[in-house]
């Protein structure tokens, strides 16, 4: 074991008193999914901590806060964390762990659109036979984005709405025809059976940036967890997601 990975180890020993913590609890937005999955895995072989995660879109975090079963961890937009973190429901202040932006997707095979600018987006959705894409986060931003550009009553004649950007990709992979798909650039690109079209162009761009936060009274080894999410090792995992280190 590399050396990294047993202070990593041992720290969860230390920090639990010698006795392994139980199973910890994550809540995290659906954008970082293909990072977190794959920085926790690296986790959990470096210290046979049990970790579950649960995913909701950036709406649908609040109520789950509300379950049950509460987080150990958060990891959410910033914005959500800041509002948290004023109202005195976190254990200390979030922590930045990096910034997602708004990227396209078509099916394989299907015509790939050349988006540089505003007006190859506006080309791209008017040549599309539907615009797929979420209810969440990106949904509104998208929503903000087509009325600013006056193509509202185009897009909405021809849009299929989901609610997380997991429905937007399964719409993709099984639709036919013309279907110009958006959603957070790591969620498309863990479907590999889809094509990448690309980010929105800078001109029109949106980044969400994402942190991470413990909740009042949660375990030691929680804390073990948020200090390997903003390790070395853990930001090239986010970086191969394409999730971006945060600005």
């Amino acid at each position: 074991m590399r050396p990294l990975l047993r202070v990593i180890g041992f720290a969860i020993l230390l920090a639990c008193g010698g006795v392994q913590a139980a199973e910890l609890q994550v809540v995290s937005a659906g954008a970082l999914e293909p990072g977190l999955e794959a920085a926790v895995q690296n986790f959990r072989s470096a210290s046979s901590q049990a970790v579950r995660i649960r995913y909701g879109t950036a709406p649908r975090l609040r109520e789950m806060l509300q379950d049950a079963e509460a987080p150990d961890l958060l990891l959410a937009p910033m914005r959500l964390l800041d509002e948290m973190a004023a109202a005195r429901r976190l254990a200390g202040r979030p922590v930045p762990l990096g910034r997602v932006g708004v990227g396209m997707a078509v099916r394989v095979g299907a015509p790939v659109p050349v988006v540089e600018d505003a007006e190859g987006l506006r080309r791209a959705l008017t040549q599309a036979q539907a615009v797929i894409y979420n209810r969440a986060s990106t949904g509104m931003y998208l929503d903000r984005l087509f009325e600013q550009m006056g193509l509202t009553a185009l897009v909405s004649a021809k849009a299929r709405r989901y609610a997380a950007g997991a429905d937007v990709m399964d719409h993709l992979l099984r639709g036919s025809g013309d279907e110009l798909g958006f959603g957070a650039i790591p969620e498309i690109r863990m479907v590999r059976e889809l094509r990448y079209v690309g980010p929105l162009p800078l001109d029109v761009q949106s980044y969400t940036t994402y942190g991470a936060a413990l909740l009042p009274d949660g375990p030691a080894a929680a804390a073990v967890l948020l200090r390997w999410l903003v390790g070395p090792e853990s930001r090239a995992v986010f970086d191969a997601a394409g999730i971006e280190p945060p600005r």
